[in-house]
């Protein structure tokens, strides 16, 4: 018999609590649990006993006040960690500026480039070379400026539409970029009016705006001819405008000197 009590008494301490997800186990009106001993071929009935009931009806054991004290569940984050990435983004975030302020000064650049002289097979002299350059900046507006050893070509850069939605662009994404960085800092500071930092990204307009205020850009690209000793090989160096540079010494079929031009697959 006294056996048969402890394995009762165990039986309602463990149904109590896995029964506290489904219907109230820790009410103060105790109920019946069954349970299934087969034991002598017998089924007994087991009541709950009351003094193992009553501190559970009285507050003594409280389960989920265990579980939210753990400090343990608690998230955290460096902050040695969080100001360092700060700061590197308010150090990069000046290259949106400069890239804005840049977008109307040309990208000068100074380059050498070889053609076959007059001495090579299928080459040219450099009359013929100054000639084929003169065509080729008299057909994209450009003026000779200044005439001697080295020639110096003027023309205007008009102002592209596509720049200034490019600029508005990448304006955009990084007021948006410091918004959120700013939302995430001061995440307690309540702005007038009830705006959020989110509203910085309405002066990226602002950015193409000052492209396009600028106007027309006045570009000038100076052009130097030489030759070797045995004339053959024609030496061009240009100083002027790198995206200019880059069309030019495609459309004339040059090579840059010290490299070795190989052709694409659409060439």
């Amino acid at each position: 018999a006294t056996a048969t009590m402890k394995q009762s008494l165990s039986a309602t301490l463990i149904t109590l609590l896995l029964s506290s997800s489904g219907t109230n186990a820790f009410t103060s009106q105790p109920s019946l649990v069954r349970k299934q001993q087969r034991m002598n071929g017998r089924t007994n009935m087991v009541a709950p006993m009351p003094e193992l009931m009553e501190p559970l009806n009285n507050g003594a054991i409280d389960i989920s006040s265990l579980l939210l004290s753990d400090e343990s569940m608690v998230p955290s984050y460096s902050k040695a960690s969080y100001y360092t990435t700060l700061g590197v983004y308010l150090m990069s975030f000046p290259g949106l500026y400069s890239q804005i302020k840049r977008s109307t000064v040309a990208k000068t650049k100074r380059k050498t480039y070889v053609t076959p002289g007059e001495a090579a097979s299928g080459g040219q002299d450099l009359r013929q070379t100054a000639g084929e350059i003169m065509a080729y900046m008299k057909a994209n507006n450009y003026e000779v400026a200044e005439a001697g050893e080295v020639i110096t070509f003027r023309g205007l850069v008009q102002k592209s539409v596509s720049q200034a939605f490019f600029l508005t662009f990448c304006t955009a994404l990084g007021m948006a970029s410091l918004a959120l960085v700013l939302q995430i800092q001061f995440i307690d500071f309540k702005l007038p009016l009830g705006l959020n930092w989110f509203y910085l990204v309405l002066l990226s307009p602002y950015a193409g705006l000052y492209y396009w205020r600028s106007g027309d850009r006045v570009d000038d690209i100076k052009v130097k001819l030489a030759s070797n000793e045995g004339d053959t090989e024609n030496e061009i160096t240009i100083e002027g405008n790198d995206d200019e540079l880059d069309r030019m010494w495609r459309a004339l079929n040059w090579s840059e000197k010290g490299m070795v031009r190989i052709a694409g697959a659409l060439e």
